[in-house]
């Protein structure tokens, strides 16, 4: 009898390591609005994706200067959460402050 795990035989419900692949991530991204305040974008930066207050302050300044900051990197349901998550706080604060995310 022969032993099923020696050789290049394939082993039933294993994996090559090579099938595996990390998921795909996407960058979250707030857009640069008239109307929204830079002190709430601040406190989005911090509420929502965790960021003190200095890194808030600085994506915030890309956020105004550029049109657009990087908030994070994220699995696509872990961003579509957080887009949804600024959503939902803009809204009940009065803001029409937009949120996306792209592919890396």
């Amino acid at each position: 009898m022969s032993d099923p795990l020696a050789g290049d035989q394939a082993t039933p419900g294993l994996r090559d390591e090579r099938e595996v692949r990390e998921p795909r991530k996407y960058k979250v991204l707030l857009h640069n609005d008239d109307y929204t305040t830079m002190d709430f974008v601040v406190e989005v930066l911090v509420r929502v994706f965790h960021k003190n207050e200095a890194q808030a302050t600085a994506i915030m300044l890309a956020v105004h200067n550029q049109g657009f900051g990087v908030c994070g990197t994220y699995t696509a349901e872990v961003a579509e959460t957080k887009v949804d998550m600024v959503h939902r706080l803009a809204r009940s604060a009065g803001f029409p402050l937009k949120c996306s995310m792209e592919g890396e």
